[in-house]
């Protein structure tokens, strides 16, 4: 079982990011499709779990919910899948440490958020509409009461609860590449994922399912969903770009400045150069 140190992990985070921007844009439909599907179908068992709990059980409830919904980053991380706030972190990373164009960047985040939303809508109308799951009794009440809490927070409260969601969130994605143990992976993912749910914040891809399940169900509008998208989207990315992959960048992967001393014309003998050897932050 290998595992690796932090400035390692960022290093294999920047093949890994480089690796997605180079994905044909036909793999990263369906990855990013399966991706979607899966968080989605995470919170499905969320709310399929916790919708029918004693209110006198408060935050434990809560709590039981985000125990769960970490299925979903699980399948996407071990399974296989594009999921935009993980590529957040691991392809601006890459963009970070000069190994892939800013164009290529912008163009894997699109895709992903595309086919997220493809893979988030369709377990959202069949599983959540067709089927019922999110419009019969309690499991209707909770989608509402979720998806209201979520587009009732104004644009920059939205934004900063995205920025705090995608520093757990790519947190997570990081410690699943510091290791190459299944086990290890799904503990790494496990507790920052729940963290982030049990906490509330706002990840853009739970919201591509939860308030679209709700409007399917006669509640709220699409244009109520964009308003929380724009700011939720941005907010992820600034979690995931900075708070994880440039922070990083900064302490693993930045080349430090070359110290060169001026020549002393009065010496004989040629002046040596000295260079600040790069310190182990690990």
């Amino acid at each position: 079982m290998a595992s690796y140190k932090p400035g390692q992990i960022a290093e294999k985070t920047v093949e890994t990011g480089v690796a997605k921007a180079n994905n044909p844009w036909t793999v990263a439909v369906v990855l990013g499709f399966l991706a979607g599907a899966f968080i989605a179908l995470g919170f499905l068992l969320d709310i399929r779990v916790i919708a029918s709990a004693p209110k006198e059980w408060g935050s434990i409830a809560t709590f039981i919910g985000a125990a769960v919904f970490p299925v979903g980053l699980i399948l996407v991380l071990t399974g296989g899948g594009e999921l935009l706030t993980g590529n957040m972190m691991a392809v601006p990373l890459a963009r970070w440490a000069g190994r892939i164009k800013t164009g290529a960047m912008f163009r894997n985040l699109a895709i992903i958020t595309l086919s997220n939303f493809a893979g988030s809508l369709f377990v959202a109308f069949f599983f959540g509409h067709v089927l019922g799951l999110t419009e019969t009794g309690p499991y209707l009440d909770k989608v509402v009461d979720m998806a209201g809490h979520k587009l009732h927070e104004s644009f920059l409260q939205s934004f900063i609860s995205g920025i705090g969601c995608n520093w757990l969130v790519a947190l997570a994605v990081w410690l699943a590449y510091s290791t190459d143990s299944i086990g290890g992976k799904i503990i790494g993912i496990w507790f920052p994922t729940m963290s982030f749910v049990a906490i509330g914040f706002q990840h853009v891809v739970a919201n591509m399912f939860l308030i679209p399940a709700a409007i399917f169900a006669g509640h709220f509008s699409w244009t109520d969903y964009i308003m929380n998208f724009i700011p939720v989207w941005l907010g992820n990315l600034v979690g995931g770009s900075l708070f994880v992959a440039g922070a990083y960048w900064l302490a693993y992967l930045k080349k430090p400045h070359t110290a060169v001393h001026p020549v002393n014309e009065s010496s004989q003998a040629p002046s040596s150069t000295a260079t600040t050897p790069l310190s182990d932050h690990a």
